[in-house]
């Protein structure tokens, strides 16, 4: 793996991690916000859910500031974008302003998620490219892990603004570090800066591959159909079903329940106080974190559409028994260390899985003319799913109840395994230009 290579991911990683952080924060955090502003279920659910408006909104524009702008320039506008919200989070007066706050955050991170996995990609060779992709997926749980530290230490001052605010720190690493990366070469070709383009093959492939990578990418540069015109062709709109269908079932197998409600699930199976729900969600924190390790190790070696299998079914197996033990109140008094063990599986199996791979193969399924609007598409997907899981996930408990919630998770996990089964191409160390879904 050449150093220089590895250095790029890394830092256009960082937006995973701001990612991570700014979704994560709020699951400690809104156990305060809520008792300082007095909010009800619904307000509650919304100030959780309002970031992920901005990341439909963000996700929307991405594709196309990709396209206009170039990969590099939009990580840097969405840096500046997280830096805003943050500082507006912790310096809101009343519940308004915090919302809107909150909906600037999510622009940036809608910008982030199709962005920076879309850069890794392009910026890697095709033996490690799912390798450095995850590292995407390893810097969101690092994000995650660490909101829900700062979440710990900062919850016996009920400190909420802190929380929020202390976001800017990673946000201004990003700007500075993307000062200094070079823009995707496959951009640069489609802009006409075939000289810059060249310089920056030859750092990534070595001087020897840089030519032939380079004749191949033009070739997939030039094709005439592009954009919204591209979509039309069968292959294109596969890939887009593919795109869609995964994003969506990333996110409606439950996933931001445990991130956004983590300390609230754990005051349901009998922990009273918000620092000790809080410290539990930090362990299934620490299990997302090192299970992500183990997609970065395997997946371009084992493949991707094994570990979609392996992790799908392990999130079955949790989210089964979490509806099972709440449907038994004789367990009560073991409810809490099933809940943490349950959700420690169903974290860990999803972590180098889902997590990661639906990331990795946005990047991958669709071809060059096509490839910024279609991960734009697919992540809109996602963030529309992710709005509704977590907008309606309280009112699901109150309305379904804690058993049949869950089960409706593990069912949509058996969804995932047979759409994997059908659907899912195998990319592992395939060049990006010669990846041909339906093919």
């Amino acid at each position: 793996m050449r150093p220089f290579v590895l250095l790029v991911a890394a830092i256009a990683a960082l937006g995973g991690l701001l990612f991570g952080y700014d979704t994560g924060v709020i699951s400690g955090a809104i156990l305060f916000i809520t008792k300082d502003f007095g909010l009800g279920r619904t307000l509650t659910e919304f100030t959780v859910s309002v970031v992920l408006a901005g990341c439909i909104l963000g996700s929307i524009a991405a594709g196309y500031l990709a396209d206009r702008i170039g990969r590099r320039t939009s990580l840097l506008v969405a840096g500046v974008i997280f830096g805003a919200g943050a500082i507006g989070s912790a310096f809101s007066p009343e519940i308004v302003s915090l919302l809107v706050s909150r909906f600037v955050i999510g622009v940036g991170i809608g910008i982030t998620s199709v962005v920076a996995p879309l850069y890794i990609s392009e910026v890697s060779p095709a033996e490690i490219r799912g390798a450095l992709v995850s590292l995407y997926q390893f810097a969101i749980t690092v994000g995650i892990l660490g909101a829900f530290i700062v979440d710990y230490a900062l919850a016996r001052d009920e400190a909420w603004r802190w929380m929020l605010g202390l976001a800017v720190v990673p946000s201004t690493i990003l700007i500075a570090g993307m000062l200094f990366m070079p823009e995707s070469p496959r951009y640069l070709f489609k802009a006409g800066r075939d000289e810059d383009a060249r310089r920056d093959l030859a750092r990534i492939h070595g001087p020897d591959e840089a030519l032939a990578e380079e004749q191949i990418i033009r070739q997939a540069a030039t094709a005439r159909v592009a954009g919204f015109e591209a979509l039309r062709e069968p292959a294109v709109k596969l890939a887009l079903f593919i795109g869609v269908g995964l994003a969506s079932l990333q996110q409606f197998t439950g996933i931001n329940t445990v991130i956004y409600y983590g300390p609230h699930i754990f005051q349901l199976a009998g922990i009273g106080s918000a620092q000790a729900s809080i410290l539990a969600t930090a362990l299934v924190g620490v299990v997302n974190v090192l299970a992500t390790l183990i997609a970065i190790f395997l997946v371009d070696r084992v493949g991707r559409k094994p570990l979609l299998y392996w992790g799908c079914a392990g999130m079955f197996v949790a989210l089964a028994t979490l509806a099972l033990v709440f449907a038994q109140p004789h367990v009560e008094g073991a409810l809490v260390g099933i809940t943490l063990a349950s959700l420690m599986l169903y974290v860990g199996c999803f972590a180098f899985s889902l997590g990661p791979i639906v990331w990795l193969l946005i990047s991958e399924i669709f071809p060059l003319r096509a490839r910024g609007l279609g991960m734009s598409i697919s992540t809109l997907a996602n963030w529309v799913a992710n709005f509704l899981v977590s907008q309606f996930f309280l009112t699901m408990l109150a309305r379904l109840g804690t058993p049949l919630t869950f089960s409706v998770y593990a069912a949509l996990c058996l969804v995932t395994i047979a759409f994997v089964a059908r659907m899912v191409p195998e990319t592992k160390r395939e060049g990006l230009e010669s990846i041909a879904v339906g093919g």
